[in-house]
């Protein structure tokens, strides 16, 4: 007998040992609270989640696409092979370890790779500690592996040579499998596991599930509201914790660590990770989080999370700007920001923990339904010459214009005067809520106030339900998102268009005929809240190309752009970094040599347009397009009759 043949046998003790150190994870993920999987549906479609959409993320990275692929492609199919090893007469061929050699082959090419990432230096945004080490046992495993397997492949000419060479393979193997538990390859099982019992099942074969879920806040027995401990998350957003790889793909999109923030999305995860796990965990080896907040580092299933004496400090919540950029870029399909608003949920409604600045907008929306304060009869004055259709005074109409609070901000209401400008002259019968229009909630919800946010939610589906017209439209991405994806859950279930969509509609259809506003260079910068929770990319461009612009894109844009910091309740959080994150923004904007930075977004406008210093000129699209629609002429005077002062 080879010592090859021993191989098949050593991938049953690293089963065995893998499962034995798992079984204490998965008794802990057991703990949290339940949630329903689809288990059937999610094991079937593992493979396809695996191998095209885990991987279509891998591979924006294309280093570690490379280096990936043939390392865990090579490791899963060695041990399918070696597993079929065991029946005896297909572990007599030589040829079938020709075979595993070629595994075990690719799986080398695959660390000799991750190698060339981790030293001499590795790459920034990696961790260090046991998995700066881990290409050691993998080589050897791999290597050994390959050598044993082909020298049996030849007979095994040399016997010393292969019992030496299974004797490397066995103790890096098993010692792979220990680090199942607690150590990097954890990652491996409770990936795949993650994949399959995903809370966001929606979210693969290219589909898009952004919205918060609710929380029952009458049930009775529901205990707490929101997340104080580990155990209070879905037993399946333990797992995901578990899933995380450390690959800092997630750190390095952030705008929060980028300006100096306290937090890094990894960072967190992985303290959440250890927080469940209490003292069996591994010392967390990556970038420290910024600026950090001192803590007392405290750990278990039931002790809370974000305390003095916890792991995570509330200043790293607080800094989150919701912007989901971690999300979008984790190939393990992580949640991060539903697990920061839970543990958000928690500081809000069941402490009251909230940021100094932030108890003014909260407060407000309970006692006004708005932010500001001020009276929803006021959310119209602006537009008091433009002789707006009002719903309830028996108006039916094609479109509702949702204003939201732009309309109490001098910048905002630019925008919506352009935007209703270039309705009128478009032709479109549409009309507005005036003071019936509440808030939506999109603050108040992303700053866990979840109670606040149902409230305001429920009264706006009923006055909604009250009228009849066939579409909503929104200048405003956080309204946007809010109406369309988050009020079905409240019986509201809304065709909600944003402004860019919509005009570029009206351009392509010939209701509005705008000039060309040649020789201006564009960037346009993508809302998050449009671009990565919506999926609309292409609309803003294309008005903006209707319009004969140069647009130059920046280096991040599309679904992988970057925030400018106004999201998630950030601006009324406002916990200091080493920088503002609308002026790195600004700075990548100015890198294009564009003029002039497109926005659609009201809060985008905002936190650009306080950028000081040198910079380029903000315009929404809606201003662009109506000061289009004027060179041209031909649309003008419909909207003057409509209401504009000659």
């Amino acid at each position: 007998m080879t010592a090859a043949a021993f191989l098949p046998w050593l991938i049953v003790a690293m089963v065995v040992v893998a499962a034995v150190q798992i079984a204490r994870r998965v008794i802990l993920w057991r703990s949290g609270r339940p949630a329903r999987v689809d288990w059937l549906a999610g094991l079937k479609a593992l493979p396809r989640r695996y191998l095209v959409d885990v991987h279509h993320v891998v591979d924006r990275d294309r280093s570690a696409s490379r280096m990936h692929v043939p390392t865990a492609g090579g490791l899963v199919l060695a041990c399918a092979l070696l597993v079929v090893g065991l029946v005896p007469a297909i572990a007599a061929s030589r040829l079938y370890f020709g075979l595993v050699a070629l595994a075990f082959l690719v799986m080398t090419a695959g660390v000799v790779l991750e190698v060339r990432r981790r030293y001499p230096r590795p790459l920034p945004r990696l961790s260090l500690g046991q998995w700066q080490k881990l290409p050691i046992p993998l080589g050897v495993f791999a290597l050994g592996g390959f050598v044993t397997a082909f020298l049996a492949s030849l007979g095994d000419p040399l016997p010393a040579v292969s019992i030496l060479t299974l004797l490397l393979t066995t103790a890096a193997g098993l010692g792979l499998a220990g680090m199942a538990g607690h150590g990097p390859m954890r990652h491996a099982l409770a990936g795949a596991a993650h994949l399959a019992a995903h809370p966001r099942p929606e979210r693969f074969g290219g589909g898009r599930s952004t919205e918060l879920r609710p929380i029952d806040l009458d049930a009775p027995g529901t205990g707490k509201l929101g997340a104080e401990t580990p155990a209070d998350f879905a037993w399946n957003r333990l797992l995901a914790f578990d899933a995380c790889v450390q690959c800092g793909r997630c750190e390095a999109a952030c705008p929060a660590f980028a300006a100096g923030q306290p937090l890094s999305p990894k960072h967190l995860i992985v303290d959440l990770a250890a927080a469940a796990g209490g003292g069996y965990a591994q010392p967390y080896a990556g970038n420290a989080y910024p600026n950090a907040r001192p803590v007392g580092g405290a750990a278990g299933l039931h002790a809370p999370i974000v305390s003095p004496e916890g792991l995570v400090h509330p200043d790293t919540l607080w800094s989150c700007t919701t912007c989901r950029a971690c999300v979008e870029e984790c190939p393990m399909m992580i949640e991060h920001v539903d697990a920061i608003v839970d543990l958000r949920r928690f500081q809000t409604l069941e402490r009251g923990a909230v940021p100094l600045k932030a108890e003014e907008p909260l407060a407000n929306f309970r006692g006004a339904d708005e932010p500001n304060g001020r009276a929803l009869a006021e959310r119209t004055d602006f537009a008091a010459d433009l002789r707006l259709k009002v719903m309830k005074d028996g108006a039916t109409a094609e479109i509702l214009l949702w204003l939201g609070g732009a309309a109490f901000d001098l910048r905002g209401q630019r925008t919506l005067r352009a935007l209703i400008l270039a309705l009128n002259a478009a032709g479109v019968e549409f009309a507005v809520l005036g003071e019936e229009e509440r808030d939506c909630g999109d603050l108040a919800r992303r700053l866990g106030d979840e109670a606040t946010f149902q409230r305001l939610a429920k009264a706006n589906v009923a006055t909604l339900s009250q009228y009849r017209f066939s579409r909503i439209l929104t200048a405003d991405p956080h309204a946007l998102h809010v109406l369309r994806n988050e009020y079905p859950a409240f019986g509201g279930s809304f065709d909600v268009v944003h402004h860019t969509a919509f005009l570029a509609e009206m351009v392509a259809a010939g209701r509005l005929a705008p000039a060309a506003l040649t020789g201006k260079a564009v960037t346009y910068h993508d809302p998050c809240y449009l671009g990565r929770y919506n999926g609309e990319i292409e609309a803003p461009r294309a008005l903006i190309d209707a319009l004969g612009l140069e647009r130059r894109e920046m280096a991040r844009s599309g679904r992988r752009s970057m925030c400018c910091g106004g999201g998630g309740g950030a601006p009324v959080t406002d916990i200091p970094g080493d920088t503002r994150i609308p002026d790195i923004r600004m700075g990548q904007a100015s890198d294009t040599g564009a003029r002039i930075v497109a926005v659609a977004c009201p809060q985008c406008t905002a936190m650009l347009e306080g950028v000081t210093g040198e910079r380029p000129e903000v315009r929404d699209v809606a201003e662009l397009l109506w000061e289009a629609v004027q060179a041209g002429g031909r649309n003008e005077a419909a909207a003057v009759k409509a209401g504009e002062p000659a």
